[in-house]
């Protein structure tokens, strides 16, 4: 199988190589989207051996995604594409479990959790809370139940992956997600992942107002379509 690790990042000079070494050793080939990036997050990428695609406006993660998604499809001719994050908080240790029930047929979307049994390392109780409620209102707006909606490592079958087409371009792509994964009737499964935390990459996370934005998206992509 061809496995194709995408990894968006954003302004990530000083922390993708690290991430894009981690993922390489698993994977056949890694794509960055440089979403961007005023640093040299695209330089540094593609020093450390990565192919990278680079936006000329920010766009956001779920743009980002998309189109190292596309690219992983058609030019790489990948048979699951891994989503793995540029901040170093995931571990590529754990590609090989998250692509297994692809690789078995058990599964063509395969979602990585905090919450069943692996440590969110350094997680801050807030941060906890915001997730749990965001899960929440996922499973009552989506009717997808899942124990981690906002966890960005997920692996997709090429079936998958080009089935699923996100068109919310900033955080609310997540959700969005998994809406897909039921309107296709896609088979998923969860696996406990580790997402450890610093207080870089705190500072950079989702705050309480952008939580709400994502919200807003999500409840506006469900009245408009």
């Amino acid at each position: 199988m061809r496995i194709v690790a995408v990894i968006p990042a954003y302004n990530e000079g000083s922390r993708v190589a690290a991430a894009i070494a981690d993922a390489k050793q698993y994977v056949d080939h890694v794509v960055v989207v440089d979403d961007c990036s005023s640093d040299e997050t695209g330089l540094v990428a593609k020093s450390a051996g990565a192919i990278v695609l680079r936006h000329i406006i920010n766009r956001g993660q779920g743009a980002a995604l998309q189109t190292g998604t596309d690219y992983a499809l058609r030019t790489l001719v990948a048979d699951v594409v891994v989503h793995f994050d540029a901040d170093g908080q995931m571990m590529g240790g754990e590609i090989p479990m998250m692509v297994q029930p692809i690789a078995s047929g058990e599964a063509d979307v395969v979602l990585g959790s905090r919450f069943l049994g692996k440590e969110a390392l350094n997680m801050p109780f807030m941060r906890r809370l915001m997730i749990r409620l965001g899960t929440l209102f996922t499973i009552v707006l989506s009717g997808i139940r899942v124990t981690d909606t906002h966890n960005g490592f997920r692996a997709l079958s090429r079936t998958a992956a080009g089935d699923m087409r996100i068109s919310l371009d900033r955080m609310a792509h997540a959700s969005e997600i998994l809406d897909l994964v039921k309107t296709k009737r896609l088979k998923y499964v969860e696996r406990p992942v580790t997402i450890s935390y610093s207080a870089e990459t705190l500072q950079k996370g989702q705050s309480t107002m952008k939580a709400i934005l994502t919200a807003k998206d999500i409840i506006k992509k469900k009245i408009v379509g």
